[in-house]
């Protein structure tokens, strides 16, 4: 390639165009475009400017964002040197968002590129030009927010009179064969699979019966072909498409907006009697009820009492950026805050040790929940164990009663069953009973909670993260970007950056994650979202282990 001369401008024109209507017309929008710009550079030959032979063309594509494949190929070019103008027909053209342009200016500066609008005349230069610049670029964004928006009104709109407005097609229906109908049209051998869903259910009440009876029948979920060729579905029934299913107000005729439904143009598939008796027995033995929380986060709001029978109510208070959470005793915060048999206790502890109580008890054998375990049972319920997890274990809950150094947790046998898919009748009460001992430690004017029976086992994947982090420090001493490292593992650089100071951890702490020995609490999540301190005897303490003897 011979070398430029130094009045040499080289040009690169970016077309682009929200919609892909018209694209396959012969002289669409962006060749519209690419001829303007064309004409523009022509004209300002006698400056230097020329033509590069590359198109950077995005069709079908929003200004929202700068995700788009012509327009990342342009920017590698820029970085590369190989551009030193790009001609937009207009900026919105470019981008319609102020943030996006802001650094796309950055990349172009840092490259020594210069970019021009040929239909809107202004120069970046001076502080009138970029007044103006900025003036026209708010209004492209308005433009874009406004019209997303009456999107979204004209959609809430047409399903409050019923219209179907796209979306994965639900078994038992078929777009209408005129494209002008927005409706569903009835699949009749769909639906009688649709039918017959609700009919088990009606019948057994149990999720896991209805799917055993769905598997022996062959029914399978809908065949669904997307544009690109790629084709979904065609399987065996599972239970959560099942629950869907029961779930889903299309098929008494209505259409699902948000957290309401509307009279939809469409037919019913099952009668009204038949959804509203599934639905009572779907909402009576549903975990959700389970899972009340209040707007502070508290997992056992509602479900935690003190031995008088007083509610414990979630509450918190605040010391710089840090939030400190409390379940307390609900005469303290009604009148009587130095009533002694008032429970103040540490809202994170107290749920970690609920939750690793009942998670424990039932992982490690959960045929003792069971009536009746036979070995053919437990077979079948091999797929629900496997999805047990932590976080699943305060959904069992149904009460828990605090006393002088014990917590009394009792389990919901309608949420255990649920998740188990077995009638409730298989759950044996009388063994849903659970104690945990502990005691109360404090520090200055916190108090911290000790519980006996929770020995925290070695974490897989705290020391695998650990070890990871260790192997990326020694690959970033030798000269390996951290974006590349994050890139290898498809993360973005912030969780290789949040996860890479566990290499930075004392070797008295390592061991004792190794061991099994970490204070109740210390997960992966809770050290990758800490500021750690550099120093280790500080790191020690932060890390809530207890000061040595």
């Amino acid at each position: 390639m011979t070398k430029l001369d130094r009045r040499t401008i080289r040009c690169a024109i970016y077309t682009r165009k929200s919609s892909d209507e018209g694209l396959d017309q012969a002289f669409n929008s962006l060749d519209a475009q690419r001829e303007a710009c064309e004409s523009y550079i022509s004209s300002q030959r006698h400056e230097g400017w020329k033509l590069i032979p590359a198109h950077y063309d995005d069709g079908g594509l929003s200004g929202g964002n700068l995700d788009r494949p012509a327009l990342q190929r342009l920017l590698k070019d820029i970085a590369d040197g190989k551009v030193d103008l790009v001609v937009v027909y207009k900026i919105d053209r470019l981008t319609r968002s102020l943030a996006d342009f802001a650094r796309l200016v950055d990349r172009f500066d840092a490259a020594d590129c210069s970019f021009v609008s040929v239909t809107q005349s202004f120069n970046t230069s001076t502080s009138m030009g970029r007044l103006t610049l900025n003036v026209l670029l708010s209004f492209a964004q308005f433009e874009r927010e406004v019209t997303a928006e009456r999107i979204r009104d004209k959609i809430t709109a047409s399903k409050k009179k019923g219209y179907w407005m796209g979306g994965l097609l639900p078994l038992g229906y078929d777009r209408h064969p005129d494209p002008k109908m927005q409706t569903l049209v009835i699949n009749e051998a769909e639906a009688e699979i649709v039918r017959d869903v609700f009919l088990f259910y009606d019948q057994h009440g149990c999720l896991r019966q209805v799917e055993q009876d769905v598997i022996a029948r062959g029914y399978r979920s809908k065949r669904r072909t997307f544009n690109d060729g790629k084709v979904t579905g065609a399987k065996p029934l599972s239970r959560g498409q099942i629950n869907f299913i029961l779930r889903n107000p299309v098929y008494i005729g209505r259409i699902r907006h948000k957290q309401e439904s509307h009279q939809g143009l469409h037919e019913a598939i099952v009668d009204q009697d038949l959804w509203d008796r599934v639905q009572k027995q779907l909402d009576r033995k549903s975990p959700g009820k389970f899972r009340t929380r209040s707007r502070s986060g508290a997992l056992l709001t509602g479900r935690i009492f003190d031995e008088t029978g007083d509610f414990l109510t979630p509450t918190h208070s605040q010391k710089g950026s840090r939030r400190y959470r409390y379940y307390v005793s609900g005469r303290l915060l009604a009148g009587s805050p130095t009533d002694a048999s008032g429970w103040r206790l540490p809202a994170k502890q107290l749920e970690d040790a609920v939750r690793e109580t009942v998670f424990r008890y039932i992982d490690s054998d959960v045929s003792r929940v069971l009536s009746c375990p036979t070995p053919s049972l437990l077979e079948s319920l091999k797929n629900s164990l496997g999805k047990l997890s932590r976080n699943m274990a305060t959904d069992f809950v149904n009460r828990v009663d605090v006393s002088a150094g014990r917590l009394n947790i009792a389990l919901s046998p309608n949420a255990i069953a649920d998740w188990l898919g077995v009638p409730e009748e298989e759950i044996d009460s009388t063994r849903l009973r659970l104690e945990s001992p502990f005691s109360i430690r404090r520090r200055g004017k916190e108090s911290r909670l000790v519980f006996g029976m929770i020995h925290t086992a070695p974490d897989p994947k705290l020391i695998r993260m650990i070890a990871l982090a260790h192997s990326w420090l020694e690959e970033i001493k030798s000269g390996v970007l951290m974006k590349d490292i994050a890139a290898r593992h498809g993360w973005k650089t912030l969780m290789v950056r949040q996860r890479i100071q566990l290499a930075f951890l004392s070797p008295a702490i390592v061991g004792a994650i190794l061991e099994g020995k970490q204070p109740e609490g210390l997960t992966l999540t809770h050290l990758v979202t800490s500021d750690i301190p550099l120093d280790w005897d500080e790191q020690w303490t932060a890390l809530g282990f207890e000061p040595a003897p």
